[in-house]
């Protein structure tokens, strides 16, 4: 693998032929993969568990100032987690790298788009027997009744980064041949 950057942000690594045959099969795993998740984006599937323990540490994390930012903490460290490792892989020059956790967080968008259109309903199980936060985050904004809308609309979201993700990581393998010491 090449050499890290440590403070040039600028510097992009190079991928040898190897780790670039690699990248591809999980570029095109991950491209499966989404569309499987974001066609039936209410489908339990291995990645939900970690990403419900994250929602889970996510209320406790937020839990400092108040029972909205406690409620509302669940979402956005769901949200938090991989943009900050999206954006460390970036910073480090692994462009390619970045592009795996936004897609993680393009599914995220599409778990979260699902517990959002149940605000009204409820009938999704919840872990312990807390209220649900999607129900009490709407009806406390005024907007249960566009659950729909705006749970439509995260799903939507999470469209939009899956295809960066999957368009971006194809690209960014392409276009950067190996140095000469690494072909």
């Amino acid at each position: 693998m090449a050499d890290l950057p440590t403070t040039n942000l600028e510097t992009v690594l190079h991928y040898s032929a190897g780790e670039r045959r690699w990248r591809t099969a999980l570029t095109v795993v991950l491209a499966v993969y989404g569309w499987l998740c974001l066609i039936s984006p209410g489908t339990y599937r291995w990645l939900d568990s970690l990403d419900l323990a994250i929602h889970e540490t996510g209320h406790l994390v937020f839990a400092f100032d108040g029972e909205v930012l406690a409620v509302l903490g669940g979402t956005l460290f769901q949200l938090i987690v991989p943009a900050v490792f999206a954006v460390a892989l970036w910073r480090r020059g692994d462009r390619h790298g970045a592009t795996v956790p936004l897609w993680w967080l393009g599914q995220n968008c599409w778990n979260i788009s699902v517990y959002v259109r149940d605000a009204r309903t409820e009938e999704l199980p919840l872990v312990g027997s807390g209220e649900h936060d999607w129900a009490f985050l709407l009806d406390r904004a005024g907007w249960l009744e566009r659950d729909q809308t705006v749970g439509g609309a995260v799903y939507l979201v999470g469209v939009v980064l899956y295809a960066i993700a999957i368009v971006a990581g194809w690209i960014f393998l392409r276009s950067r041949e190996a140095p000469a010491e690494e072909a």
